[in-house]
């Protein structure tokens, strides 16, 4: 009886310590994770000045008119070569919407001589030295630092048209000309570090007809000083342009995540 109450006493002095000393235990700490690292955005709002150069073709139609008003079809000519000049502009973008303006100048190289079909006896040589465009555009930032736009807008060429003597090359006759026409166009751009970004553009212009006449004395021309050029010009260019200003150089703020 006596082990019994010993027994007994000794098991109800445990469980009143066994508490106590579970309470004087220090809580676990809790440690906050760390919230998680969010890219800047790329912000593509701002005034840009760049560089381009690539490659053109221009196709012309030319069609000769007498006195009396009869067309003499000289046919179609493609003339391809390079192109290189500068652009600028400004950019503004509200959320993935990007929309901007332009102008753009190139020193062209498209340069044409063949046979007339009319008389073998001159040929004719149509020439472009100069493309300008003038442009908006409406993109989307699809990748952060990737930019898709479209644009359109007015264009102008510079040309000379001459009448040459297929036996010497001596010109006969020429004409020169500034045209305007419109413009359509596809881009691709991409921020490949702050305030710098490189591209790809293509362009196509339509020049619509130009009228030219030309005053010489020669008599064996003197039937055909009249013509009509109808000049259409592709372009694809590499652009690399740099971006003024732009928060902290070209990357907008970060977003802040949410608990």
């Amino acid at each position: 009886m006596k082990k019994f109450l010993l027994g007994t006493v000794g098991l109800f002095a445990l469980g009143v310590v066994t508490p106590a000393s579970a309470a004087d235990l220090a809580a676990r700490p809790y440690t906050k994770a760390p919230p998680p690292i969010v890219a800047p955005i790329y912000d593509w709002t701002g005034f840009y000045i760049g560089a381009n150069g690539g490659w053109a073709q221009s196709r012309n139609c030319v069609d000769f008119f007498n006195a009396t008003g009869i067309d003499f079809a000289d046919g179609c000519r493609e003339r391809s070569g390079g192109v290189v000049g500068g652009q600028l502009g400004y950019r503004w973008q509200a959320s993935q919407w990007v929309f901007g303006v332009e102008a753009q100048g190139d020193w062209a190289d498209l340069s044409n001589t063949r046979v007339s079909i009319i008389n073998p006896l001159f040929s004719t040589r149509t020439k472009t030295d100069g493309i300008g465009l003038f442009t908006g555009q409406i993109g989307w930032a699809l990748w952060n630092t990737a930019l898709f736009y479209v644009k359109g807008g007015a264009a102008v060429t510079s040309n000379r048209f001459s009448i040459l003597s297929t036996l010497t090359g001596n010109e006969l006759a020429s004409a020169s000309s500034t045209r305007w026409g419109g413009a359509v166009g596809v881009g691709w751009e991409w921020g490949f570090a702050p305030n710098w970004s490189a591209g790809l553009e293509y362009d196509h212009l339509f020049m619509g007809d130009s009228n030219n006449s030309f005053s010489v004395v020669n008599p064996a021309l003197a039937a055909v000083l009249n013509n009509r050029i109808t000049q259409d010009v592709d372009m694809v260019t590499v652009r690399v342009n740099y971006r003024f200003g732009g928060y902290g150089g070209g990357y907008g703020a970060p977003v802040a995540p949410r608990y």
